[in-house]
């Protein structure tokens, strides 16, 4: 029976799109996605909107009404931090010093993760609205430390 179970639960978890689901303490059947922060573990790859890295998965594929939520699981600080507007990756890094700080909410906003020691997980953020949200690290964003979020 817990066999059974295991590999169910393993295989819908291989249907998300990428990421760890887990039930979040709010109510309405809302889940929390959350994005694997580590530029040492999670290589460079290509992306609709460039070259991606440091996140896994680069390309989050999710459902509106899902939170979102980074973990830094790296040895040392990062911050998740929109690109607002962006379709593709900036050339350069399109931070100021206020990405350390944690903001936001909500997907379709101005939002940081602020600086994420390790270990350290961000707030949850709603996916509100449809659209592809670009994003990255304050302090590797040439790593390349970006990737996307797309939302349906």
């Amino acid at each position: 029976m817990r066999a059974t179970l295991c590999i169910a639960l393993l295989s819908l978890a291989a249907c998300t799109g990428g990421g760890t689901m887990t039930p979040s303490g709010g109510g309405g059947g809302s889940q929390v996605q959350t994005i694997d922060v580590n530029l040492t573990l999670n290589p460079s790859s290509q992306t609709p909107a460039g070259s991606a890295g440091g996140y896994s998965p680069a390309v989050t594929n999710v459902a509106v009404g899902t939170m979102l939520r980074f973990v830094n699981s790296d040895g040392f600080a990062h911050t998740a931090t929109a690109i607002p507007g962006a379709t593709t990756f900036p050339a350069g890094s399109p931070y100021s010093s206020s990405a350390q700080t944690q903001s936001g909410s909500s997907i379709s906003q101005n939002w940081s993760s602020g600086s994420l020691a390790p270990g350290a997980s961000s707030q949850t953020l709603l996916v509100d609205k449809p659209g592809t949200y670009l994003f990255g690290c304050f302090y590797h964003y040439g790593g390349p430390m970006r990737a996307e979020i797309i939302a349906r």
